[in-house]
């Protein structure tokens, strides 16, 4: 093979593997989508077909079963969460820090959607192993970086110096998972600029208001 032959080669086969994750890309957009209106257990595979506006047969060249596209749209949360945890552990302060990592799914698709989607993970995965074994693996994950970031930065060992980070983590995150649940039974006839802007205000209301007490938190004894 001459070099113009491998570079045509090498240019068709960076354009297919583009075309795959493009591809696979819209499939776990459709599947999201689908989970947030219909439930996991009333999705069909021809469900998210019709959702991608593509055939259910290419659907099953990418993903058995939905089980796997919960683990396929887990693994991508996960390398997002990296990104998030490493921007995060940039910020100047820790509150900053939080709001990087907390207001994130307001940024993309409809706040209420992403809600809708996790309300009915959380469910799956206490009927179904395998989904709770992918949903432990990712909780783990998230909550192992928020508690190293508590843990060295300065605001963070002023909280509750009576916790431990991990705790200081589980308690953030049950007032986050709390009010993303919440924000589901609001109505959805507010535009996704509205929704954003919502959620938003909540999430860096409840970070001031915990914060705002560090010096209250360092009297206690």
């Amino acid at each position: 093979m001459n070099e113009r032959s491998f570079i045509v080669a090498a240019s068709m086969a960076t354009k297919r593997n583009n075309v795959l994750l493009d591809r696979r890309e819209q499939i776990l957009e459709a599947a999201l989508l689908c989970f947030a209106k219909c439930g996991f257990h009333q999705t069909s595979m021809h469900d998210i077909s019709s959702e991608a506006g593509i055939s259910v047969g290419l659907i099953y060249r990418y993903f058995k079963n939905k089980e796997e596209v919960i683990a396929a749209l887990a693994a991508e949360h996960k390398k997002n969460i990296a990104d998030l945890l490493d921007r995060a552990g940039k910020a100047p302060t820790l509150l900053e820090a939080m709001e990087i990592l907390f207001t994130s799914h307001c940024s993309k698709t409809s706040p209420q959607i992403i809600s809708a989607f996790v309300v009915d993970l959380f469910a799956e995965a206490s009927r179904n192993p395998r989904v709770a074994k992918i949903l432990r693996n990712v909780v783990k994950t998230k909550a192992d970086g928020v508690a190293e970031l508590i843990a060295r930065s300065p605001e963070g060992r002023k909280l509750a110096p009576w916790l431990e980070a991990h705790q200081i983590a589980e308690m953030i995150f049950a007032v986050n998972d709390g009010t993303m649940m919440r924000s589901v039974f609001r109505a959805s006839s507010a535009s996704v600029s509205r929704q954003r802007e919502r959620q938003l205000d909540v999430a860096r209301t409840l970070w001031r208001l915990l914060f705002s007490r560090t010096s209250h938190a360092n009297g206690h004894n």
